[in-house]
């Protein structure tokens, strides 16, 4: 594996890890997520981190074994250009569906 590649999955996991941190601290429930900016922003970030490691690896490896590669991708151009049109319930979708597959993943690429 290229080693930046593998930076990058990295760089998701410890994203991946910090949501995790951050939901372990609090209720998992979306109005807890709405009412609370400071975790809303938080989470938000995090996903804006996997969104941009995410298009920085296809550009090295437009193939690579993840699902939803393209879609991680745009959703962090979404969060940056998009801001103002950004549904709460959009990133908490994302990080109660999503990051679970997407930790699996690059669990296995990473141990490859």
């Amino acid at each position: 594996m290229d080693r930046r590649i593998k930076k990058y999955l990295e760089d998701i996991m410890l994203a991946i890890d910090a949501i995790e941190l951050f939901l372990s601290q609090r209720p998992r429930q979306y109005q807890v997520f709405l009412d609370d900016y400071m975790f809303r922003s938080a989470l938000e970030r995090q996903v804006g981190i996997i969104g941009e490691a995410m298009s920085k690896i296809l550009t090295l490896d437009p193939d690579i074994a993840i699902t939803n590669a393209k879609n991680i991708k745009g959703t962090r151009n979404y969060i940056v250009h998009a801001y103002d049109s950004l549904q709460p319930y959009t990133i908490w979708g994302i990080v109660i569906n999503d990051i679970p597959k997407l930790k699996e993943e690059v669990a296995v690429l990473l141990n490859d």
